[in-house]
This record gives structure tokens, C-alpha cells and sequence, in this order.
């Protein structure tokens, strides 16, 4: 049966006052598979998941973004930041539920009472994001975007502010619920694309290539070695650019 999840195409560039940010040619975006677009800070990363996203940029972009289904994409995209961007006036219930509220769209409280308890916030529904670690808060985040249950979901650097052994477990959470969906992320960390990704993509030079990845299954062992190697192999190719 042929797959319902579209992979995305991207060819074209993006320009800053007349200068290239950065250059994609046939970059995919695999169906039900996570593809990481590796990078320094600031070479535009964020800039190309606005742009899938249909959010306004600074820049101008002249190529295409196409879903291989040859249908419209953007409303069939959920977004999750670096920054939780939980509204501080709202319990966690009602900040999972935001979006839906925002297009009135009728809310399936036995999904909702689901995805609670799947990310582990059952003990936290009434509670106010000043009331929540930063891991907690991630939670939410991802439970929002299981809410959203979108096929294409963009994923800029979420776990880049949390401790080392929340970030696993964040990891390991994200992974687990979002499988099948075709997921962007979004990382300067080659362990995190190592680690997570079927298939890597670097920025370096305002050119976005293809580099080596792994195969499945994921998310790999701290302790896998081929993960290690390859996460090696990426900061020496970074460094060298």
C-alpha cells in the first residue's frame, strides 16, 4: 500500500541582501523517515524550516518546495522550537490544546487524555509553565505537537536546551511518537544526527550536501560505536569546510 506520508523535494536558494545563505539542490526529506540538516549556528538552518513552513523570512528564496503527493504542504506541517513557546497564562492542558482552539477545530478529549499520559504529564495537567523543569516543558511542547498529528513535522534543535540526560530522554520520547510522520530536524549536535537520523544533510559554505548516515533502527545506543565513528567523521568533515 502505497505510503499516505509525503517526502519533500527542495531545489532552489535563498539570498540575504543579494548574498546566498545557502544553496539546496534535490535535497529529500524522506517519507516516514527523520533527515537532519547539520550546521553551525547561523548558516541558516532555521531559515530553510520557516521557509518549508510557510512562515515569513528575511530572506528571498528562488527554487521550490515540493511534497512527492504534488499537494499543498503547509498546512499539513507542525513546528517544534528550540524554545517551548508555551503561553505563560495557560495550564498545560490548555497549551496542548492551543492550536486547535486557535482554528476551532473540535478537540478529542480521549486523544488529548492520551498523549497526556504518553509523554508522562498525567501528575502535571493544571500546572503553569513557571511550575515546570525545562524538561517538563519539552513534554508539553511535543504533546502539542501530537495534537497537531501532522504528517510533516519540523523539529528546530528541541532539545539543545536541556541537560544531557534529559536530552536522551527527550530523544528517545520524540522518537517514539512521532514515528511515520517525515520529520526535518534541525541540529548543530552530530551526535543528535547520529543518533536519530536515516539520512544527513550538512550547511557548511552556503552549499546543503548530502553526507553519510546510518541505518536503521533508531534511535541508536549511546554505546554504538559505528554511531560514534560517524559522529567523528561528521566534526572532521565540519572542521574542514
Amino acid at each position: 500500500m502505497k505510503s499516505t506520508i509525503p517526502s519533500l523535494c527542495i531545489n532552489g536558494h535563498a539570498l540575504f541582501e543579494d548574498n546566498i545563505l545557502f544553496n539546496a539542490k534535490n535535497m529529500i526529506i524522506g517519507s516516514s523517515q527523520w533527515t537532519c540538516l547539520l550546521g553551525p549556528s547561523g548558516s541558516g538552518k532555521s531559515t530553510l524550516l520557516r521557509l518549508i513552513a510557510g512562515l515569513d523570512t528575511h530572506v528571498v528564496f528562488n527554487g521550490d518546495i515540493k511534497a512527492s503527493d504534488n499537494n499543498m504542504f503547509n498546512n499539513r506541517v507542525a513546528y517544534m522550537a528550540q524554545s517551548d513557546l508555551l503561553l505563560p497564562w495557560l495550564n498545560v492542558i490548555d497549551n496542548i490544546k492551543v492550536g486547535s482552539k486557535l482554528r476551532g477545530d473540535k478537540i478529542d478529549n480521549n486523544i488529548l487524555d492520551v498523549i497526556i499520559e504518553n509523554v508522562g504529564l498525567v501528575d502535571h495537567r493544571q500546572k503553569y509553565p513557571s511550575e515546570l523543569s525545562g524538561g517538563q516543558r519539552q513534554r508539553v511542547a511535543l504533546a502539542r505537537t501530537l495534537m497537531e498529528n501532522k504528517p510533516i513535522i519540523l523539529l528546530d534543535e528541541p532539545f539543545s536546551a536541556l541537560d544531557a540526560k534529559t536530552r536522551l530522554e527527550m530523544q528517545d520520547l520524540v522518537v517514539m511518537h512521532l514515528q511515520d510522520k517525515t520529520i526535518l530536524l534541525v541540529t548543530h549536535d552530530p551526535s543528535e544526527a547520529t543518533r536519530l537520523c536515516h539520512n544527513i544533510y550538512l550547511l557548511n559554505d552556503n552549499e546543503i550536501y548530502s553526507t553519510k548516515s546510518l541505518p536503521p533502527p533508531f534511535p541508536k545506543s549511546i554505546n554504538d560505536r559505528d554511531a560514534f565513528s560517524l559522529q567523528t567523521q561528521l566534526l572532521e568533515e565540519i572542521r574542514s569546510t
